[in-house]
Order: C-alpha cells, then sequence, then structure tokens
C-alpha cells in the first residue's frame, strides 16, 4: 500500500514576482538617470533583501516539487547579491563585471524560456527579462549610455510584468480558480484544472520518490 502526505502551502510564487517588480523598479530608475550617481549605494542596500525573499520563494518552490520556478528564484535570488554587493564594494572594474554577468544570465534565461512556455507566467517575465539582460550586459560591457537607459527602460517593464503576474496568481490561489487571464498550456494547465489522477501520473518516477536523482 501507497500513502500519499499533503503539507498544503500556499504559492510563494506571488511573493517572488511581487519581489522582482521592486526591485526592477529600482535598478530601472538608476539606469534610466531618474536616481543621481550618488543613490547607487542607496539602491544596492535597497535590492540587497531580495535575495531573502526569492532565497525562501526557491525553497518553497523545491518543496512544491516544481523545479523550473524554484530554480528560476534561487537564480534571480543569487543575482541580487551579486549587484548589490559589487556595487557596495566599488570594485575595480565592477561595472564590465556585471555585464558579463548579465550576458551571463542572458544565456540561463534564453534556456529556462525554452521549457517554461507551458507555465506561461514564468514564461512571460523571462520573455521580458531576455531584452533587458541583453541591454545590460552590453551596457556594463560597452559603457553605452544609451544602452543603459533602454535597459532601465526594460527594467520597468519588467516590474508592470511581474506586477501584473504576481496579481493573478495571488488571486487565483485565494479564489481557487483563474480570475486574470494568465495563459497556462499543456502540464501547467491541467496541474490547476486536471482532477487529481493527473497530479499522481507518473508519481513513482518523481524526484523525491524515486531512489536517485
Amino acid at each position: 500500500m501507497t500513502r500519499i502526505n499533503l503539507r498544503p502551502i500556499a504559492s510563494p510564487m506571488p511573493l517572488g514576482f511581487f519581489t522582482i517588480a521592486i526591485a526592477s523598479v529600482m535598478t530601472g530608475c538608476l539606469q534610466l538617470g531618474l536616481l543621481g550617481e550618488a543613490a547607487r549605494t542607496a539602491v544596492a542596500l535597497t535590492v540587497l533583501p531580495a535575495f531573502v525573499l526569492q532565497l525562501l520563494v526557491a525553497h518553497l518552490a523545491f518543496g512544491a516539487r516544481d523545479v523550473i520556478a524554484a530554480t528560476l528564484m534561487a537564480v534571480f535570488a543569487g543575482s541580487w547579491p551579486a549587484y548589490a554587493l559589487v556595487v557596495l564594494s566599488g570594485a575595480a572594474d565592477g561595472p564590465r563585471v556585471l555585464g558579463v554577468f548579465n550576458l551571463a544570465l542572458l544565456v540561463f534565461g534564453a534556456l529556462m524560456t525554452a521549457v517554461t512556455r507551458p507555465k506561461r507566467a514564468l514564461w512571460l517575465v523571462l520573455v521580458v527579462s531576455l531584452p533587458r539582460w541583453a541591454a545590460t550586459g552590453l551596457a556594463g560591457v560597452t559603457g553605452a549610455d544609451w544602452l543603459t537607459r533602454t535597459a532601465g527602460a526594460l527594467g520597468l517593464a519588467v516590474a508592470l510584468v511581474a506586477m501584473y503576474t504576481a496579481f493573478a496568481l495571488m488571486l487565483e490561489d485565494m479564489r481557487s480558480g483563474e480570475v486574470l487571464p494568465i495563459g497556462r498550456s499543456g502540464p501547467a494547465h491541467l496541474a490547476v484544472e486536471g482532477d487529481l489522477s493527473v497530479q499522481l501520473r507518473n508519481l513513482e518516477r518523481q524526484a523525491g520518490v524515486r531512489r536517485t536523482l
């Protein structure tokens, strides 16, 4: 006999997306010049706590057996202290290093985009984030001011998309049904709309049940 014990948790994804939105507003305003150069340290200190919040989201997502969401949020979590610590330290050639870092995030994001399309909320945030990472990375490497301003505008676009997604997911969790459209398809759609038999399909092959990962 197989016994399944459920540990109900609220969806952590609204917290993750709201965190992305708020931190993106701060860094976007700095890149656009709406906050002066003297505000760089204050912005770095403001976005640093995003690391803790998104790490919590990643931890809960792993517990909820959602490896895609957990991986994405864990990498996002790691990006905020990297940015904040480089800015706060005033390390030599820091902007160029962050530029290369953002180009690496661009590659990661492109790979994640290829597997997240059924999870349209994650996919949409990634699609908007890709050009932002590209612009930020190239701005850091080349030092071009117009690329920095472009990255700032794209950062505000990321914030808008993440804010909408977070609000839609929060309403869905509260009302046990879709309120605002987020366009799930495939397995992601069945996870919400399917019956229990769909959730138990191939359970014996999933991580945490099989003997080795």
